[in-house]
């Protein structure tokens, strides 16, 4: 018998694969891309439906060789880059060159880098799904004739060297106009009055003003604000109305790849690039010793939240074992699918429970353990019970002799009585501010207090504080808010975001402060170029739109 061809994209990924197939097969890697349109010339013919004409990539040449020589000597070649648009031309454009010395070609497909999925993909080969690489040879076309026809512009009004991507000149076009946005803000002033209340029993807590008579507390300037005081500092503080209730929240869901990059971005520090480039080793196999490589983590990129059956049963025994039963739902939990979401891959999960974090540690690097630990606890998080909290809200009058009006004052605080999921995953930025910065509910931890308190309780006033505030512009976007927005508006795809950003660095478009992204002068007008020019090209409804048509292309419901 002789050998059959196993062809994936790196070598990293080769010598996992290999160390699971035996002697029969022969693992290479085409290290990524083999052709791609011509880097002098348009290569693509407008007046002929768009054909494009591919080349090899310099430097490929070598590599195409060596593949062509191991296909003539294989009974059968396996094409399994990775499982997406980008995999898929890859096959594509290999199959095309390979087809010359063998017919014998087949496409498989891991969706993780463990000896289960490579024996079962190798087992249950495909076909190359032509809508995939229509998809993908779309985007790429586009991609191609902005960049041709729009760059020059740059050229001629700028400097040479400039480029305009379809992409990338909308994400910076969102940072222009914020940055525009916040020099076009200016502040209002506005009060608040706390007062630190005093109960029969400890401890004293602070309460809000919110309302005066039947009016909300409008708090525009320092005389109004001193004049409510000095109403109320001899007033009489009754305690009105307690409510109190039990609040539950249940866990975010396992990882995409968005997710994934927001919570490594707030919670690590990771830039998105350095995100995926970790996310990548992980997934193609870590060296655990005498168990040699493995894929930790199930394929990086996917927007889905799906998770395969047996990983359900098995992150469900996880969690009875190790936290007890107590933790675990009656019955397993499904998430709803984002509104782009393909369904196409699973959630990013550990490969294997039994690989913990603890036990695979020592054979990880400091930010791969990082990254590996909150994929895991993410993961078994998402299958737990919900947090249960007693959440109080008391509702207090303040009511001065011989005046009308009744000063309303309002206090919250929470007691975490049952944390859950919290007990492995802690805060989740889903349950944070929208900009990452906030710590949720503190009182979601407990250091919210109140007393024992009841209607008709009277208060002592033991402290009354008056601020000034001013009102904030937006903020500027750092990438874990920039990926947010990206993603909620349709723009791009999880798996361009790391280049995205790193395009418009290194084109010094942008330069960041402070974590956070500041437009150049270079930057501006690029942006003031480009609306002036080509507006429409560059709205985010439209990049949104061409985005969402070509998943219509993958899906075969629209002709590239």
């Amino acid at each position: 018998m002789g050998k059959s061809l196993v062809i994936v994209e790196s070598p990293a990924k080769a010598k996992t694969i290999n160390k699971f197939l035996g002697r029969n097969f022969t693992v290479k890697a085409s290290m990524g891309h083999v052709r791609d349109l011509p880097k002098r010339t348009l290569g693509v013919d407008e007046k002929k439906g768009f054909k494009p004409t591919y080349e090899v990539l310099p430097g490929r040449k070598k590599i195409l060789d060596e593949l062509k020589k191991a296909a003539r000597e294989a009974d059968a070649i396996y094409l399994a880059p990775d499982p997406d648009r980008e995999g898929e031309a890859i096959c594509w454009h290999l199959s095309e060159e390979l087809k010359k010395v063998s017919k014998k070609i087949h496409r498989v497909m891991f969706n993780e880098i463990t000896r289960r999925a490579v024996l079962h993909g190798i087992e249950n080969p495909e076909k190359i799904d032509q809508n995939k690489v229509d998809a993908q040879q779309a985007r790429r076309i586009l991609d191609r004739l902005v960049g041709y026809k729009i760059s020059p512009l740059l050229w001629d009004k700028v400097r040479r060297g400039l480029s305009a991507g379809r992409v990338q000149s909308v994400a910076l076009r969102i940072l222009v106009e914020r940055e525009r946005e916040i020099q076009a803000f200016r502040p209002e002033e506005y009060w608040s009055l706390t007062a630190t209340l005093e109960g029969a029993q400890p401890p004293p807590f602070e309460a809000k003003l919110f309302r005066i008579g039947e009016e909300k507390a409008d708090l525009k300037d320092g005389p109004t604000v001193e004049r409510i005081v000095e109403k109320v500092r001899p007033a009489k503080w009754t305690v009105a109305e307690v409510e109190a209730k039990e609040k539950k929240r249940t866990p975010p869901p396992p990882f995409t790849t968005s997710k994934m990059q927001q919570e490594a971005a707030r919670k690590v520090g990771f830039t998105v690039k350095k995100t995926m480039t970790i996310a990548q080793r992980l997934y193609e196999g870590v060296d655990l010793g005498e168990e040699g490589a493995v894929g930790l983590i199930t394929y990086m990129r996917t927007d889905s939240t799906r998770v395969a059956p047996e990983a359900l049963a098995e992150v469900r025994e996880h969690i009875a074992k190790v936290h007890g039963p107590d933790f675990l739902p009656a019955e397993p939990r499904f998430y709803k699918a984002g509104r782009m979401s393909q369904g196409a891959h699973e959630a990013i999960r550990p490969t294997s429970l039994e690989n913990s974090p603890d036990k695979v540690g020592k054979f990880l690097g400091k930010d791969e353990l990082r990254l590996y630990s909150l994929i895991w606890n993410r993961f078994v998080a998402s299958q737990m019970t919900p947090s249960v909290s007693d959440v109080t809200t008391v509702e207090i009058e303040a009511v001065r002799e011989g005046s009308p009006d009744v000063a309303g004052v309002r206090a919250s605080g929470s007691v975490l009585k049952d944390a859950g999921w919290l007990r492995v995953y802690g805060q989740s930025s889903e349950t944070e501010e929208a900009e990452g910065e906030g710590n949720g509910d503190a009182a979601e931890d407990g250091r919210t207090r109140l007393p024992q308190l009841a209607g008709g309780d009277v208060l002592r006033l033991a402290e009354g504080l008056v601020e000034d505030h001013e009102t904030q512009p937006p903020p500027r976007f750092n990438e874990a808010s920039l990926v947010k927005f990206l993603e909620e508006n349709g723009i791009g795809r999880p798996s361009t975001y790391a280049e995205i950003l790193r395009k418009i660095e290194d084109r010094e478009y942008v330069r960041k402060k402070d974590r956070r992204f500041l437009p150049t002068l270079l930057g501006r007008l690029v942006v003031d170029l480009m609306k002036e020019g080509f507006d429409d090209f560059f709205q985010t409804e439209y990049t949104a739109r061409m985005e969402a048509e070509l998943d219509e292309v993958e899906e075969g419901k629209l002709d590239w």
